[in-house]
């Protein structure tokens, strides 16, 4: 095939059934320019290596043991067998809503030489909550206040924390940066927010991150109230390390944001019609709210209960296990 402009890059274990369909995407997106998808299968068990498309020549399968997965050491590896300008990344349960994702993805690395990477919009699955469906819909309609970031005062980015997190706020569900940037600045090998850090040591080497709207992925969760906990202890605890941020303080704040947050879904609820249309998910709000704060605050504290159950309460280490 002729030489890339973007090498897609998926790691991918167990992906089924929502890498069919991130499969069937990507053969169908239009873009002036060849790319190429190269899948990293680490253990699949389910299928997933024999759904990627053996007639397409774009696409191509690398296998790696279960053992040398890394979120970051994987992305490095695609990046460094990648035969494109530009280094795209997928979840393998991050499916592009339509045919422009890979384009819309890559316009501000085209059109500016001074952004380094960019991310891309999350849309709830159809199967999702509303609830669900709400939190993703006003995370990312406030991320376009910030379409380019870059540090131009030094001082107030070390000042203003709430500042530096949306510098640093990056998501490789769907992203895409320049090769020759990753050259300089490969992934940090960290168990959980590779993405995140990326970003804060793009920006503070004088960088530009970019935020795409307009490109789309359908990537969302419904956690059970325990999973909810566990993906709270992993995100508190990496941002904890990593930046300094604390999710959650006190027992008496993660008490106070739980009545916080399910005041408003229960009035959410109410105004949208959301008690008759999702009775259980609506029901379900103060214990996921609850587990969340839970979560937040183990992982930032890290009391000795944590210490002793830490495989059990990480999310993301059960998930490599599997």
């Amino acid at each position: 095939m002729q030489q890339p402009l973007v090498s897609v890059i998926i790691p991918v274990k167990n992906g089924l059934p929502h890498f069919r369909r991130v499969l069937d995407m990507l053969q169908k997106q239009e873009l002036d320019a060849p790319f190429e998808v190269i899948v990293i299968d680490s253990g699949s068990s389910d299928g997933s290596k024999e759904a990627v498309p053996a007639d397409d020549p774009r696409f191509r399968i690398v296998e790696i043991e279960p053992s040398s997965f890394g979120h970051g050491k994987t992305r490095n590896l695609g990046a460094e067998l990648s035969r494109g300008e530009y280094c795209a990344f997928l979840t393998h349960d991050a499916a592009p809503a339509n045919e422009v994702w890979l384009r819309e993805l890559i316009r501000p690395l085209r059109e500016d030489e001074t952004v380094a990477g960019v991310f891309g919009r999350h849309l709830a699955y159809e199967s999702a909550t509303p609830f669900t469906r709400w939190e993703l819909e006003t995370h990312f309609e406030g991320l376009r206040n910030w379409p380019k970031v870059q540090i131009t005062d030094a001082r107030e980015y070390v000042r203003n924390q709430g500042l530096r997190q949306v510098y640093h706020f990056y998501s490789d569900n769907s992203s895409c940066m320049r090769k020759s940037v990753w050259r300089a600045l490969p992934y940090p090998d960290v168990d959980f927010a590779e993405d995140q850090l990326w970003a804060k040591l793009a920006v503070e080497a004088g960088h530009a991150k970019a935020y795409a709207h307009d490109s789309v992925v359908y990537h969302s969760h419904d956690y059970t109230p325990w999973e909810r906990l566990q993906r709270s202890y992993d995100e508190a605890r990496a941002l904890n390390e990593l930046f300094g941020y604390e999710l959650g303080a006190t027992t008496g704040n993660a008490l106070r944001q739980t009545w916080r947050t399910s005041g408003r879904d229960l009035i959410l609820a109410w105004r949208n019609g959301w008690i008759r249309q999702a009775p259980v998910a609506t029901l379900m709000r103060p214990l996921d709210n609850l587990a969340r704060q839970i979560g937040y605050y183990l992982g930032t504290k890290r009391p000795r209960f944590t210490q002793r159950h830490e495989r059990a309460l990480s999310r993301d280490r059960r998930l490599q296990a599997q």
